[in-house]
């Protein structure tokens, strides 16, 4: 029997339905009776949110695609149509369990503990006759019937607006259909007066007040229904004569975006359904009927209740322990800068706080006289950024500040507008966009004159510089004063700025012009390790997994032998454990109340380890499309961190999910086992670092959590070659990336390159045979997941 041939379109998963899998464990997270009833409703909420989302970017972009008559296969071998058929099959069954978990379990169990979302008609007069007054008040004023009539033409529904869908009579024989929007600036969830606990939600209050909105009418069906429009609204940017008058215009133009879902009452009368059908311009295949609340997002406004009985634990991050708030009594406390240069420092959010770790830095520049240049890289940030009033602080007061803001970050562009506009009010050097690329580095550089010479200050993470994702998304950060690192930042930005990028950099992996090349060569170098007869070990922790050529590389070091742990919160092409091809590949998933949204990567380097942590998903869009920067982390306490995010990770049997060949996935349980969970358990650890006193960021326990990953190179690395036996291997599989790199003299990698054979991502494998083709661009349009992805 042949080996398997690691291009053949059945061994890659497709990323929608991949998506979907991850939609179903959030989902699951929502039925899963071991959380409390609050942190399944926002579980709900959020696969409502998510779906959202989904709905607009992926299904937009393959309905884009087969109006467009697109007839090209992704690398699992379907075309737009396929899988936009297999989507909206696969999607609709999670719809209804959705709605009958609300219905027959969560509902009742969240009534029974005191919180009712109640009906009009099931009131008591007295809170009927309150709430009619408190509707002809503040809501009817707000409401606007539009009828369709002849002498109306059907109205303009907006992208996820909730509506009513009223069917009408008015003595003639002739049937109205008048539609009437929720008001989005009105709460969802009404309390109720003299009920604590009791909500009723405003669609229902519009329905029962109809007669006050639409009187001497006979209404013959009141349905609700919301509509989904595709939000894959794209210009040309080489043609746009300004980026912000571009981003502009898509966004107006989202407003009237094609429909690509429309979700109903169960019991929506078809003379309803076919009105919308036809003037929306979708098929049956696009309808969803809905029993109970169409949409569930509104809900995340339950889950603030102070209800502790009823919730998770609350989490307050901490100070990291080398940053400690200094006392009342002593006066300004430690220099950021000075306990950097110390030693690099691991910032771990939600764990660690992000205004006592990323904001301080910032703060600190913007205050510290000896700072000269503050530049910083805004892909998202909080609507009331404190980010950016540090930068405009620091404008004020005389510094060189330089910011890239990315215009074209989905459902933030309008944000970012203003904060461009305000930005360049101030006098700050402003770049908004790169053409035919997104900017999606999370990175800080500060350059401050000090008694020898000018100091480069850098931060490098996996999050955006956002004050609220940063108490919810899990995110690692490396603030360093290694030069080189400073230097390679230094051409970063001034790539944002100027008109080239570089492709000379001393120790980062910068996309789009390193970053592939260098991934792949290292993870070459695991086989090659492996045919020699070494142990071969790969861990990366990523959110997405998509790249055709990087999960073949992967299969072709499963072939070589190599240990590969894949932790992937959300897409992931590859197909772990088929035989011969993918034997020692593992798929895990981790879902739980933060997001998980580190990209850390290991590989074993036959003793020799390397780290790496930065902003890069391993999908086509990171590796060529965007700028990204990843950084390597060399400081062996740092390293040792990182082996226990990985290894706890592994091990979690609560909270982690393996994924098997066909691409579903199991949830790991505990059994006999002690409930291990990760991101308890980095809490712990964070909270007895805080304890310790000054130091670590976390402490490890090394009891708690074995593993046999390497933080420091081992005795055999020392004593023989890093890779095989030869000097034509060691010359093509070195990696001057680790301690040192960049060290003697000006070398660069770019330098170190040019005595390495040909071997670059889309070449040739390794066993002669032929790579993958280059991946199908349609398969990359948009982003699902969450927000940053």
């Amino acid at each position: 029997m042949s080996d398997p041939n690691p291009t053949d379109t059945e061994y890659y998963l497709n990323r929608e339905l991949s998506e979907l899998a991850l939609q179903e464990r959030v989902l699951h997270e929502g039925m899963d009776n071991r959380n409390p009833p609050l942190e399944r409703l926002r579980f709900l909420a959020y696969f409502t949110k998510n779906t959202d989302e989904f709905f607009m970017k992926r299904v937009g972009g393959l309905k884009q695609q087969i109006d467009a008559g697109v007839t090209d296969r992704t690398p699992d071998g379907r075309t737009p149509k396929e899988q936009w058929r297999e989507v909206l099959d696969t999607v609709r069954p999670l719809f209804r369990k959705q709605s009958d978990y609300w219905t027959a379990t969560l509902r009742p169990a969240l009534a029974d503990a005191g919180i009712h979302i109640r009906e009009p008609e099931t009131l008591s007069p007295g809170a009927r006759e309150a709430l009619q007054t408190r509707f002809e008040e503040s809501i009817l004023p707000t409401l606007t019937p539009l009828a369709f009539d002849p002498a109306h033409p059907f109205p303009f529904i907006s992208n996820l607006s909730l509506s009513l869908a009223v069917l009408s009579e008015d003595g003639t024989g002739e049937t109205t259909f008048t539609r009437i929007k929720v008001p989005p600036n009105q709460p969802r969830l009404l309390d109720l007066p003299d009920d604590p606990g009791g909500y009723v939600l405003l669609e229902d209050l519009i329905e029962a007040n109809l007669d006050l909105l639409l009187p001497d009418i006979d209404i013959v069906d009141v349905s609700k229904f919301k509509v989904t429009r595709n939000a894959e609204v794209r210009r040309n940017e080489e043609v746009a004569e300004d980026l912000i008058d571009m981003v502009e215009e898509v966004l107006e133009q989202r407003r009237f975006a094609t429909v690509v879902r429309l979700e109903v009452d169960a019991d929506m009368p078809a003379a309803s359904v076919s009105i919308l059908k036809e003037h929306l311009d979708v098929s049956d295949r696009e309808v969803f009927h809905r029993t109970g609340p169409i949409d569930f997002e509104d809900f995340f406004t339950l889950t603030e209740l102070d209800r502790p009985d009823l919730t998770l634990p609350t989490w307050t991050p901490r100070p990291h322990p080398r940053l400690r708030p200094p006392a009342a009594d002593s006066g300004n406390g430690t220099n950021i800068f000075d306990e950097i240069r110390k030693g690099d420092i691991l910032a771990h959010h939600p764990y660690h706080s992000f205004e006592g770790t990323v904001q301080r830095f910032l703060d600190a520049a913007a205050t510290d006289p000896d700072v000269l240049a503050v530049k910083a890289a805004i892909y998202r940030t909080a609507s009331d950024s404190k980010v950016i009033q540090s930068l405009i602080d620091a404008a004020d007061a005389g510094k060189q500040v330089a910011v890239m803001v990315e215009l074209k970050a989905r459902f933030d562009e309008r944000n970012n507008l203003e904060w461009v506009r305000q930005l360049e009010e101030e006098g700050i050097h402003v770049a908004y966009g790169t053409v035919g690329l997104k900017t999606h580095t999370k990175t800080a550089l500060v350059v401050r004159q000090e008694d020898d010479g000018v100091e480069l200050y850098s931060h490098v993470g996996t999050g955006n510089y956002h004050s609220e994702t940063a108490k919810g998304y899990s995110d690692l950060g490396l603030l360093t004063a290694d030069r080189d690192v400073g230097q390679d930042l230094t051409k970063v930005f001034n790539f944002f700025t100027g008109p080239t990028l570089d492709d000379r950099f001393r120790k980062l992996l910068i996309a789009p012009v390193t970053m592939r090349e260098r991934f792949t060569r290292m993870v070459r170098r695991e086989a090659e390790h492996a045919r020699a007869g070494r142990r071969g070990r790969i861990v990366v922790k990523v959110n997405g997994l998509e790249d055709p050529q990087m999960v073949e590389e992967l299969y072709r070091a499963s072939m070589a032998g190599v240990e590969i742990d894949l932790i992937v919160r959300d897409i992931c092409r590859l197909r772990p454990g088929i035989e011969g091809l993918s034997d020692t590949i593992r798929v895990h998933s981790i879902v739980g109340r933060f997001l998980e949204h580190a990209r850390v990567f290991y590989f074993e380097n036959a003793g020799d380890p390397k780290w790496y942590l930065g902003s890069a998903d391993w999908m086509t869009r990171n590796l060529d499309n965007r700028v990204e920067a990843v950084t390597p982390v060399e400081t062996v306490a740092l390293r040792e961190q990182l082996r226990f995010i990985l290894e706890a990770s592994l091990a979690d049997n609560r909270r982690r999910w393996e994924m098997r060949s066909d691409g579903s996935y199991d949830q790991v349980v505990p059994g006999e086992d002690p409930v291990r969970d990760i991101q308890e358990i980095l809490m712990r650890a964070t909270d007895a670092a805080l304890d310790r006193g000054h130091g670590a960021g976390i402490v490890v326990d090394e009891d708690l959590i074995e593993g046999d990953l390497l933080v420091e190179p081992s005795v055999e690395s020392a004593e023989q070659p890093s890779s095989g036996g030869h000097d034509a291997d060691t010359r093509a599989w070195s990696d001057d990336s680790g301690p040192g790199a960049g060290s003697e003299g000006d070398r660069t990698d770019s330098e170190d390159e040019a005595n390495e054979p040909d071997e670059t991502a889309g070449s040739h494998g390794l066993d002669g045979s032929d790579g993958v083709d280059e991946p199908d661009r349609t398969d990359e349009a948009g982003e699902a997941g969450a927000p940053d992805e």
